[in-house]
């Protein structure tokens, strides 16, 4: 094996050990364009570094995303902001910076189905994760019943430091199904172990006047949305159904 064959596999060696793939995938292709080009040996070394980084933190983005369980991917670019409640459209802007997070605030969107409010709430959680924050998705059903499960594994405590680490939760569909009194007091206890320092996103389809229908308990439901509104976005979601309007439209284009 001749020496220069010898380097490059030591250097493939190296680049495996430390982690570094995309300096192992382009460090040939880039000696000979520094060599034609004769770029010095700073600029050299600031283009793999360079390169390395983009890697590492377009990894990182797409790791985040991956973890945050989204059911779908809807960005906040897709919105046809036109057919969004009124209400949607005024406050988008302010939700598009992500403020609500750096501060700990809580967005809450209610209305009748259909009007966007998953579509947004995934779209701010992909945006969160782009711009580095730890985010989580569930369905309010779906973090109810790993809650339960935690409790009977005895894991709950192991649950509940991760719950409260996550930057943004996504709390989906509160109101679609109604829950016991045990799933009652676990989700209570642990949204309010988030409010005041990390933010939730909640979408529900009632108002708050009926939350006392899937809380059961009134005392419980008082304080549910004391905890949860305090400080907190409110977006009125009601309006014409934009999943009724793609369908009409659809329909359209097949007769």
């Amino acid at each position: 094996m001749t020496k220069d064959k010898e380097v490059n596999r030591l250097i493939v060696e190296y680049c495996k050990i430390l982690r570094l793939p995309a300096t192992r995938r382009s460090f040939q292709e880039d000696i000979a364009e520094a060599n034609l080009l004769d770029i010095s040996y700073e600029e050299f070394l600031f283009n793999l570094l360079q390169k390395e980084n983009d890697l590492r933190h377009q990894n990182g983005i797409k790791n985040r995303i991956r973890l945050a369980n989204f059911p779908c991917k809807k960005y906040l670019e897709d919105l046809v902001v036109e057919a969004l409640p009124e209400d949607a459209r005024k406050k988008l802007k302010l939700l598009k910076s992500l403020e609500f997070i750096k501060t700990g605030q809580n967005v809450i969107m209610a209305g009748n189905p259909g009007t966007g409010k998953s579509h947004i709430a995934i779209g701010l959680g992909i945006k969160a994760c782009m711009e580095g924050y730890k985010v989580l998705f569930t369905t309010v059903p779906l973090l109810i019943n790993q809650l339960k499960e935690s409790r009977s594994a005895k894991t709950l405590r192991a649950f509940e430091n991760k719950f409260e680490k996550y930057d943004l939760v996504i709390a989906d569909e509160l109101g679609y199904i109604s829950f016991d009194k045990e799933g009652s007091e676990l989700l209570f206890t642990h949204l309010s172990l988030r409010a005041g320092r990390k933010s939730t996103i909640i979408t529900t389809n009632l108002s708050f006047e009926r939350w006392e229908e899937i809380f059961i308990d009134p005392v419980m439901t008082a304080a549910m949305i004391d905890r949860l509104t305090h400080k907190s976005y409110m977006i009125n979601m009601n309006g014409n159904s934009y999943r009724l309007k793609e369908t009409q439209e659809w329909l359209k284009t097949q007769q």
